[in-house]
């Protein structure tokens, strides 16, 4: 079972995987790119920047309108709606932190 809950901070998945294949500092050298998941839908979207561009972390900016809860007064994404989830996507496959954090083990 994922130890991560929807309500997690991104810092706080952070601090949670640190050391782990479920950072992309530890996983991007295996293909994997940071991805949210919305749980309702099943749809998977790779990380962006506020420009579009696939990001190297996890970065809420990029998220459609419907999956962000909460922006600043800059426009700055802050929060993300409870049915999404921090992962990876490797291939065609969406992974979440824990999932990503075993892969890296079993693929040393």
């Amino acid at each position: 079972m994922d130890t991560v809950t929807r309500t997690d901070s991104l810092q706080e998945q952070n601090r949670r995987f640190r050391g782990t294949g479920g950072v992309s500092q530890r996983n991007r050298g295996l293909g994997f790119l940071p991805a949210f998941r919305d749980e309702d839908s099943g749809e998977v979207f790779l990380s962006r920047t506020r420009d579009g561009k696939v990001a190297p972390i996890h970065m809420l900016d990029g998220l459609p309108e419907h999956l962000v809860m909460q922006r600043d007064r800059c426009g700055r994404a802050l929060r993300m709606v409870e049915s999404v989830v921090a992962g990876f996507v490797r291939g065609e496959r969406f992974y979440t932190r824990q999932e990503a954090a075993d892969a890296v083990v079993q693929a040393a």
